[in-house]
């Protein structure tokens, strides 16, 4: 973007933010708005912010629930993005219309963002990618209507083809390489169980996708489908791009070992992955054992790309993405003896589709958020949940780090400092969780110990081991010895 176009950007966000608190707090505007400006304050006014204030009925609706009593229905999706509908939360959400995803908005997103991995590899490498490894979850796709598997298609170089008033999707239509400016691009799936369960209709088509591509009388430089080989694999096996985890399974394998501290080497993690994600997903074979399959695609495999479609959340909010672009990328670096390129696509505001390496994200986030001085404050003002958030950023990091070596000598220190050797903070987690207090001193050693946190100062690491001694004996004090 532009930065005189970034510039008007920040300046108008600015102003809609006084406004907004001008609104909240019952003040007249200063300066007044514009006729459509206006109009959009009197939705929020009138619309919005009513809605949004409906939210303590999370906890009525919750208790209503397990009570067996009804509760009400809404839509699924993420207020952020331009679904204020879903408001307010606490209701029984339901989803979409599976045979109409990917929606005809969906595919306009996907195909700008597949264009802009295509884009930003070729200026970081010289060349066109060929094969991609893209993580797919159901939650993502009942928020975007599927843009995760519409920029899948779009990287294969085909298009789905809507009919009728409900704008279904029918069948599948491949542009032809004229039309697409490029080589097409091998796309290998690893679907979320969820979206195993809510979708498998699109697993079906995508799986006829790829053979309809493979099949194409191209070459190899335009369409790597053509010359794969599948040495040693089933016959039904070597067009094989969407594997998950065991039917009836979820997840990626890899949260028990990290939590537990139940593994020695970057291998095992991969070993993990591969185990628990090595079942493939097509219309006629269901969750079949995959594994060598798999092993052969990431051995192949030079960009795994993860896609965030709003910012509710960040990559260090959940186990979810180090287990899946971590999990694909360790296992990659066992395979092949070096990481793939790893993207990140930002997608939470669409016109304005971004894509940054995973470090260059995971540095983002750290700058914005995990030493945030307002973010870690705003934690403090939850009590016991809130140092619990503290501890989950560092074991994310911490596992970002194991399965990517994305993580940084001075994240590690700047952890330290800001949860654990900061004198309020430390006092905070003594008196709410002194649990939290010990697994984070725990993991940052443990951190130290693996190499992963190579050259800490030693007055760091010495705080941190009496930190461990001292909050034992905290918690053998209250008399418990996990949390309550």
């Amino acid at each position: 973007m532009p930065a005189g176009r970034r510039e008007q950007i920040t300046a108008l966000e600015t102003q809609a933010a006084v406004w907004v608190g001008q609104l909240l707090a019952g003040a007249p505007y200063d300066p007044p708005p514009g006729p459509q400006a206006q109009v959009v304050l009197d939705w929020v006014k009138t619309t919005l912010l009513p809605r949004v204030r409906q939210t303590p009925q999370e906890l009525t609706h919750l208790l209503r629930g397990l009570q067996g009593h009804y509760v009400p229905s809404g839509p699924a999706g993420a207020p952020t993005r331009g679904r204020p509908e879903v408001l307010p939360t606490g209701r029984n959400f339901y989803g979409v219309d599976g045979r109409a995803i990917p929606t005809e908005t969906a595919w306009q997103v996907g195909q700008r963002g597949a264009q802009a991995v295509i884009d930003r590899y070729t200026q970081d490498q010289g060349e066109y990618p060929r094969t991609l490894a893209l993580s797919v979850w159901g939650t993502a796709t009942l928020r975007t209507g599927g843009e995760d598997f519409a920029e899948a298609l779009a990287l294969l170089g085909v298009r789905p083809v809507w009919a009728g008033p409900s704008r279904r999707v029918v069948d599948f239509e491949i542009l032809p390489l004229e039309f697409l400016g490029r080589p097409r691009v091998d796309v290998t799936l690893r679907v979320s169980g969820f979206f195993r369960d809510s979708f498998p209709h699109l697993l079906d088509l995508f799986d006829q996708a790829v053979r309809a591509v493979a099949q194409l009388p191209e070459s190899p430089q335009e369409n790597p489908l053509v010359a794969v080989q599948g040495m040693g694999l089933p016959p039904e096996q070597v067009y094989l791009r969407v594997f998950g985890p065991k039917p009836g399974s979820y997840g990626a394998g890899l949260q028990g070992l990290i939590a537990a501290q139940n593994w020695e080497t970057p291998a095992d993690l991969a070993t993990a992955f591969l185990n628990w994600s090595g079942y493939g997903y097509t219309g006629s074979t269901w969750g079949e054992p995959a594994r060598e399959a798999l092993i052969q695609r990431l051995q192949n495999t030079q960009i795994v790309l993860h896609n965030q479609d709003n910012r509710e959340h960040d990559i260090l909010d959940s186990d979810d993405y180090y287990q899946f672009q971590g999990g694909l990328s360790v296992a990659i670096r066992s395979l092949t003896g070096q990481y793939p390129i790893l993207y990140h696509g930002d997608h939470s505001r669409p016109p304005y589709l971004n894509i940054r390496t995973l470090q260059e994200e995971i540095q983002r986030v750290y700058r914005s958020r995990v030493v945030n001085p307002k973010w870690i404050q705003a934690m403090v003002r939850h009590g016991y949940k809130g140092a619990l958030e503290l501890a989950a950023t560092v074991d994310y990091l911490f596992a970002y780090d194991a399965t990517t070596a994305c993580g940084r000598d001075y994240m590690y220190a700047g952890m330290a400092q800001a949860y654990l050797l900061d004198p309020a903070v430390q006092a905070f987690l003594r008196q709410a969780n002194p649990w939290a207090l010990r697994g984070m001193a725990e993991r940052l050693w443990e951190a130290h110990q693996r190499g992963q946190w190579s050259n800490p100062d030693p007055k760091i690491l010495a705080a941190l081991r009496h930190l461990i001694h001292e909050t034992e004996a905290l918690i053998e004090q209250r008399g418990q010895t996990a949390p309550p």
